[in-house]
């Protein structure tokens, strides 16, 4: 800085503006510096360096140009209520931010637990039953296989139709299951066996490769998880052994193992 004031040049290094930026600005009347060189050349006061301030605080919150001009340019607004006016579109800024940040993780929450719903969907979708730590337990449990990788890439871009429509058809198949069981169809029967097929196949078309190895884990965790247990017993009584032992019949069949 010399008497004169700042340069363009000066002025855009300190603000982190272009030149060009502070030309247009001087050409559309926005921000006119008050001195000129012998030569012509621009040169900015600290009132020039004030208004840029402004200029730019406004453009940070998206204000046009034509906007930014009306509102600097009215001498009714003392320069506390400018102030005053800042603090509060910073403060409606930062709770828009806050409230923008909050869906993003919320977004990501969902897409890594692979359920793209809102806690009251998941409660419409699941039933009353339905537990949130389910899906901690869960990644706890199979986060480090390729299953649980595959399924959250598959599942991550569900909606909430989709899911209605896989519960839908869990619930069909398990109606399905309790009339075998409850006709007296036995667990190595044809019938049963092609259940526990269709059972498998539901699992491989909407989340991962339900290969029949997994298919016997998931059986014997039937048994073995009561809460799993419970499921298939409010169904029908006697049906979690009857399913567990139609997957492995099944499995025996057509891998010949």
């Amino acid at each position: 800085m010399d008497g004169g004031g700042y340069s363009v040049g000066e002025v855009a290094k300190i603000a982190k503006v272009t030149v060009r930026t502070l030309h247009h600005y001087d050409e559309i009347g926005l921000l006119a510096p008050r001195g000129r060189t012998r030569a012509g050349y621009r040169r900015y006061h600290d009132t020039d360096l004030d208004r840029l301030q402004r200029i730019l605080f406004y453009r940070e919150l998206g204000f046009p140009l034509e906007e930014i001009a009306a509102i600097l340019d009215d001498d009714s607004v003392s320069p506390s209520e400018y102030l005053r006016r800042q603090h509060q579109l910073l403060t409606d800024r930062i709770s828009h931010l806050q409230e923008l940040a909050a869906a993003v993780e919320h977004a990501m929450e969902a897409q890594k637990m692979g359920i793209q719903l809102t806690p009251e969907e998941k409660f419409e979708v699941f039933g009353e039953a339905y537990q949130e730590d389910w899906e901690t337990e869960a990644e706890q449990r199979w986060g480090g296989t390729a299953a649980w990788a595959q399924s959250q890439r598959r599942t991550g871009g569900y909606v909430k139709a989709d899911w209605q429509r896989i519960k839908a058809e869990a619930d069909a198949l398990n109606a399905r299951l309790v009339e075998a069981f409850t006709a007296g169809e036995p667990a190595d029967g044809g019938a049963a066996m092609d259940l526990a097929e269709v059972h498998r196949q539901h699992i491989r078309d909407n989340f991962y490769d339900c290969t029949f190895e997994i298919h016997r884990g998931l059986a014997a965790m039937y048994l073995a998880d009561p809460r799993f247990t419970a499921t298939y017993e409010q169904l029908a009584p006697g049906l979690a052994q009857w399913l567990h032992d139609a997957v492995l019949a099944n499995a025996a069949l057509r891998t010949g193992e």
